[in-house]
């Protein structure tokens, strides 16, 4: 007996490592409780989406979790989410992405994780200074557009002597807007140019009020607008199935939508902890344009932003993590 307690004791000794070095071989997961395989999340082409993703992956940085960013198309991202190549999309926007979202949930493999407290509206609109103006007498009742003195002040070389309306890139909504152009009549006063992106919506606020004429572009709440004075154009209520993707007429406006979040279905098996965190997350309308502000008024970049925004605000998100 005596010559065995040594290897007795050795064995202990052993198999207490081995237990210590899979417990605590991993700090990052043991911190967390979550695996230590980054979370994918996706940026878009627009500025509060970016700065969110990075504010959204400093808080699960925070926890102890690895995160890699991906840059991703704002239509397939779901199919990517429910397919496990991207983790969570944190904007999702009711009008522009909801049809996308809704196909992909039903197919399997993504969740629904509930709604950010700010409500969004993407449509038409025109800065303030438009009406301060007399640049369209009668806005924002859409009717106003009907009249040929209102058009003639919005045109621009390469709208061919009609008004022309800015949209966003066609990526986004497709060709909704010429459609609902055409629907509503306009067609022969008003035509619509997409833009390259977001930026050049904000240029073309800048240049319009430059030279003095009419602008209507295409723009979403929550944004930096919010604070700057943007009104959107009042079109005919959007009720379910006007839209001509749904068998309507597309005589109508947007609706006032969800922003909503979603998740790969192991996510709460993979990240536990961080899917917790992520399914608190609920920022309002002030915090989203305070997010966007930082890139498109201070001219920060969306990382120098994203830790700005953290800094600032630790009373807004501390507590999505306990």
């Amino acid at each position: 007996m005596k010559n065995k307690l040594p290897l007795l004791i050795g064995a202990i000794v052993v198999i207490a490592g081995l237990v210590f070095f899979m417990g605590g071989g991993d700090k990052t997961a043991k911190k967390s409780g979550d695996s230590s395989a980054p979370i994918v999340i996706p940026t878009h082409n627009w500025s509060s989406q970016i700065v969110m993703a990075y504010v959204i992956g400093g808080i699960f940085e925070s926890m102890g979790n690895n995160v890699s960013y991906v840059n991703a198309d704002s239509q397939a991202v779901y199919e990517s989410i429910r397919i496990g190549d991207v983790t969570i999309s944190h904007e999702v926007w009711e009008s522009a992405f909801g049809k996308s979202f809704t196909t992909a949930l039903d197919k399997g493999g993504l969740l629904d994780w509930g709604d950010h407290e700010a409500r969004t509206l993407e449509d038409m609109g025109y800065p303030n200074w438009v009406v301060d103006k007399g640049l369209c007498p009668g806005l924002p009742d859409w009717t106003a557009l009907k009249n040929p003195d209102c058009a003639k002040n919005f045109v621009t070389p390469d709208s061919g002597g009609k008004g022309r309306m800015l949209e966003g890139p066609q990526t986004w909504h497709g060709d909704l807007i010429p459609q609902r152009v055409d629907a509503l009549g306009l067609g022969d006063l008003w035509m619509v140019k997409f833009a390259g992106s977001a930026d050049a919506l904000w240029a073309e606020l800048v240049a319009a009020e430059k030279e003095g004429r009419g602008t209507i572009i295409f723009n979403w709440t929550p944004n930096f607008t919010d604070g700057a004075g943007f009104t959107f154009i009042d079109f005919p209520p959007y009720t379910a199935g006007c839209r001509p993707e749904d068998g309507g007429d597309g005589k109508c406006g947007s609706p006032d939508g969800y922003l909503k979040k979603a998740v790969h279905e192991d996510f709460p098996k993979t990240h536990p902890g961080a899917a917790a965190a992520f399914k608190k997350m609920s920022f309002t309308t002030s915090h989203i344009g305070a997010m966007a502000a930082l890139v498109d008024v201070d001219k920060m970049t969306h990382e120098d932003a994203a830790k700005k925004w953290l800094a600032d605000n630790e009373s807004v998100w501390k507590p999505f993590i306990k």
